[in-house]
């Protein structure tokens, strides 16, 4: 039996994550780490076998008090890292500390550490490149977006993978890169999320890409069985649903309307700063024309990882938006 940290366990995602692992017979204790403060977290207010705990790891001072304390009394074994800053209008050093430096103070302290033996990263696909010219189905030797003029969104999301990647092998304890498929649900900080809950969808015209999207539930068994694997590696997790933009659309059950390419970033620049909505067309922009599907042939040959949950889209049936089977 192991005990298991898991950063961002507020978010969707990492509550689903903790509720599994606590369920896991083979995890001895789960160790939440969140930003609600200790008294108001009620999902993870119970439980002998669970302890939430509010630390800003974005002060170095507090992740080594978090490893070196209660991490090391419980003789954590394993660390599964969720915590992102998820709007992409974020900018700035605080969001920067917040996507990258908080991950390498967990892993310089991982490096010295009693008991820590795997630290999971849940990376994105969108630090994949995305170009005319380059394939649609990626695997993980595609070419990452290294684009200074990216968005920081991006720009953080990739710099905190090469920083997971470029440790494998010279620290002392293994990690684990999972490059996810976004996550279609409220709270996840999806821009396909963000895109769908409007009245409208303005699309690039004689554009239709290929999309692929995840189920927060096929994310967590990717990174349960990441968590309880061995060995090194970036793998790529895919979701079970890929169909084109416009089908998503359709299936959301939200109307669209096709628009010149060069019309739709001033257009959503205009619907963010009247309605405030989150969907940031320049940072969409590539795979809106493009697409992206992850391959996860390795994480399927490795992880025993297949996608098996579709999304439960609103004109297919009545189950909620954002919650699988």
């Amino acid at each position: 039996m192991i005990s298991v940290l898991v950063t961002g366990a507020s978010t969707p995602v990492g509550e689903r994550l903790v509720r599994s692992l606590v369920a896991d017979t083979r995890v001895r204790h789960v160790v939440a780490v969140g930003e609600e403060p200790e008294g108001q977290a009620l999902p993870f207010s119970h439980g002998t076998r669970l302890t939430y705990v509010n630390v800003d790891l974005t002060r170095p001072r507090r992740v080594h008090e978090l490893l070196f304390g209660l991490a090391r009394e419980l003789e954590v074994e394993g660390v599964v890292h969720l915590a992102q800053h998820r709007d992409a209008y974020g900018r700035g050093r605080g969001v920067h500390r917040a996507n990258v430096e908080a991950l390498r103070s967990i892993l310089d302290l991982a490096d010295r550490h009693p008991t820590i033996r795997r630290v999971v990263l849940k990376s994105y696909g969108e630090v994949y490149r995305v170009s005319i010219d380059l394939p649609v189905l990626v695997t993980e030797d595609h070419p990452l977006n290294l684009a200074p003029g990216a968005p920081q969104y991006v720009r953080d999301r990739v710099e905190a993978d090469l920083t997971a990647c470029a440790r494998m092998g010279l620290i002392d304890c293994e990690i684990v890169v999972l490059r996810c498929a976004e996550a279609l649900g409220p709270g996840t900080g999806s821009q396909l999320y963000d895109y769908l809950s409007t009245r409208l969808c303005l699309r690039p015209a004689g554009f239709d890409p290929m999309i692929n999207v995840a189920t927060p539930g096929d994310l967590v068994v990717a990174m349960e069985r990441a968590t309880h694997g061995s060995g090194e590696g970036v793998f790529n997790i895919p979701g079970f649903d890929t169909l084109p933009l416009s089908e998503t659309i359709r299936k959301w059950g939200t109307r669209s309307a096709p628009v010149p390419g060069l019309l739709l970033e001033p257009m959503y620049n205009v619907r963010h700063a009247v309605t405030g909505s989150r969907f940031s067309y320049g940072l969409n922009r590539h795979r809106m024309h493009t697409g992206l599907v992850l391959d996860g042939t390795r994480a399927r040959e490795v992880l025993s990882y297949t996608p098996a949950n579709p999304v439960n889209w609103p004109v297919d049936g009545p189950v909620r938006i954002g919650v699988d089977t």
